[in-house]
């Protein structure tokens, strides 16, 4: 295939396109959408040949040529069943990116076309069903009137054309479209909390969670709020059996669960690894028609969220053991970290970010949180920078959890300073990370950054797990030598009075044009003077 420009730079061209006509949180749909398109089709036409050739095609018009012929021959029905085995969809020659491209450049691009190419694609296999739905071709946001807003498609497509989505190697355009969701999730600000985990914090809460278990073969994985599945992904990086791991998330939000699914393929995750829904991680527990233990939990909640709290949660296995008491109907933060732990197998890692509150909180929330450190279930709690994250500029923590261990000391680490700060967020560079993970191993007290607390510590606390109970970070005061301050005071009024003194010499020879300004520099030179 011929070389593509950086993808990138091609990629982001697309979202030029469509910046000026709607904000990022409406056109990261368009451009993330049109580029899983593309890759799709792309892959379809590159399985096309190779399964007619046994190799693979010069250039995607080669490949477009060689599909659209044998759709005319008498075994093209069966043909189609064997590319829908492997792929799981089929597309009509007329539906394929390719296809669509040469009518733009003819002027004779159709959105209908495109609209049924992806309906084609959603009904092929339930592993696609409404994968496009928020991608509505028919929006004023494009245009006003058909021309306009066919226009406007047809122009993304266009620039997509030298994104060469088959031949990149390894992650890389996994690693574009995380790229791309990040951007989007810096210019969208607050409403990008619902999907995006910024990299820093993703980081340590993946290494932590993944520690020991890099060797695990069909690792599995959880995020109850997954948002892009940006933070399940990121095991990718730590695992040495990256093929093996079964991810499994849900999200609240379609359209987010959407960027999920196609994020997931585009990381090439095959599709028996995936294991993904789209519901209330509180209203209903999920997944609970499969083993659902697993070896790893990892979740950015949204924060203190309202929930319904209703007694009827008290019967249920994931709150009921808690002293009574659920999280509050308006700061849902025990239910999500509940739901997760009750998730985590006997010999896994949780490890979930959350705002401060539920370190020192009482009430409902102080009983759940000594319920979990009677059981010696809370393992860490590390202080992050503040303004790390798009949706809240306050600070947060990680809580790290674990099942039936020994001992129920907590280790306490302060990494509110490992940040570097960048144009709109602090950002944790690989140097934070390496230091925070380098306590969190060790294990023990390290003066104004970490502090292991034994259960009696905490206990004497009242069970209140705010850092700087436990980390003390204060400098103390320099002690101030009066005798050497005494010593400069007089030094400054001495050179004070030389330098007045001096200035009213200067003042005294002057000379002046008229006795109205004779008697001004007078009067200014007697209150000088006296001062």
């Amino acid at each position: 295939m011929a070389e593509s420009k950086d993808l990138l730079q091609i990629l982001w061209s697309g979202a030029d396109v469509l910046r000026g006509k709607m904000d990022a949180n409406e056109y990261k749909t368009y451009l993330l959408g049109l580029i899983f398109y593309k890759y799709l089709s792309d892959s379809y036409l590159v399985s096309a040949y190779d399964l007619l050739n046994d190799e693979m095609p010069e250039t995607l018009e080669e490949a477009q040529a060689a599909y659209e012929e044998e759709m005319q021959e008498d075994e093209a029905e069966e043909f189609l069943k064997e590319l829908k085995g492997s792929l799981h969809y089929t597309l009509e020659p007329q539906m394929t990116y390719t296809s669509m491209l040469k009518d733009v450049k003819f002027n004779a691009f159709n959105r209908e076309k495109l609209q049924a190419a992806f309906n084609r694609i959603q009904e092929s296999d339930e592993l696609f069903n409404g994968l496009f739905a928020d991608v509505d071709l028919y929006s004023n946001r494009l245009g006003t009137g058909d021309q306009k807003q066919s226009a406007t498609i047809a122009e993304v497509l266009r620039v997509l054309e030298d994104a060469d989505l088959i031949n990149a190697e390894g992650d890389v355009l996994g690693n574009a479209y995380e790229y791309l969701i990040g951007q989007f999730a810096s210019e969208t600000g607050k409403k990008a909390g619902e999907f995006y985990t910024p990299h820093g914090p993703a980081q340590l809460l993946t290494r932590i969670a993944i520690m020991g278990q890099e060797d695990k073969k069909g690792l599995q994985v959880y995020d109850p709020c997954m948002g892009s599945g940006s933070l399940l992904l990121s095991c990718k990086n730590y695992s040495n059996e990256p093929d093996y791991i079964k991810y499994y998330g849900q999200e609240l939000m379609p359209s987010t669960y959407n960027l999920a699914r196609m994020n997931m393929f585009l990381h090439k995750v095959h599709p028996e690894n995936q294991v993904l829904h789209n519901g209330d991680t509180l209203d209903a527990d999920w997944p609970t028609d499969v083993e659902t233990g697993f070896d790893m939990v990892t979740m950015n909640p949204p924060y203190s969220a309202k929930w319904s709290a209703a007694k009827g949660f008290l019967q249920d296995e994931r709150f009921m053991d808690y002293g009574g008491k659920l999280a509050p109907k308006s700061k849902a933060d025990y239910a999500f970290l509940l739901h997760g732990f009750y998730h985590l197998k006997q010999t896994g890692t949780m490890a979930i970010v959350l705002p401060h509150g539920v370190l020192f909180r009482g009430a409902a929330e102080k009983t759940i949180r000594e319920t979990l450190l009677q059981n010696g279930s809370i393992y860490a709690v590390i202080g992050l920078p503040a303004n790390m994250f798009y949706n809240t500029s306050i600070p947060t923590c990680i809580i790290v959890l674990k099942k039936h261990r020994e001992g129920r000391d907590v280790l306490f680490i302060d990494a509110s300073n490992q940040f570097e700060k960048e144009k709109k967020q602090n950002v944790m560079k690989e140097e934070h990370i390496e230091h925070v993970l380098e306590l969190y191993q060790n294990r023990e007290t390290v003066d104004k950054e970490a502090y292991l607390a034994s259960f009696e510590d905490i206990k004497e606390n009242d069970f209140n797990l705010n850092i700087p109970r436990y980390v003390d970070t204060s400098e103390e005061e320099i002690p101030v030598d009066l005798k050497a301050l005494t010593k400069e005071i007089e030094e400054t009024n001495k050179a004070i009075n030389e330098t007045n003194a001096t200035f009213l010499d200067m003042l005294g020879e002057l000379t002046f044009a008229d006795s109205e300004t004779k008697e001004s520099v007078e009067a200014f030179l007697k209150v000088f003077g006296e001062m």
